[in-house]
């Protein structure tokens, strides 16, 4: 297992991304959106070696449409990609918050 799997922890994530998310969000996000959401973000990252690329608004990009194809998909709901984008944009500030890369 990795260092990064470590310090993830899901359940801080969650509550981060909660007090995190613009207000009009809060109620179109529950806490089990969230972590499915979470999970379809670590589904991207497998499936598609992405870390080290140089264009990381084509990357964005890729996993909004991803997260949004496959919440369809598994019928969790629809999404549009500024509500996902918003919620990248929590995730990125929880993960912040964490000594990833020191």
């Amino acid at each position: 297992m990795s260092e990064l799997e470590f310090d993830y922890d899901e359940e801080a994530a969650v509550k981060f991304i909660r007090n995190y998310l613009p207000q009009e969000l809060k109620d179109r996000f529950s806490d089990d959106d969230i972590y499915y959401l979470l999970d379809v973000i670590c589904d991207f990252y497998d499936e598609n070696d992405y870390l080290d690329e140089e264009d990381e608004e084509k990357e964005e990009k890729e996993l909004i449409r991803f997260i949004i194809r496959q919440a369809q998909k598994d019928g969790i709901g629809e999404y549009t990609e500024e509500e996902i984008l918003l919620f990248l944009k929590a995730e990125d500030a929880y993960s912040d918050t964490l000594d990833f890369f020191e």
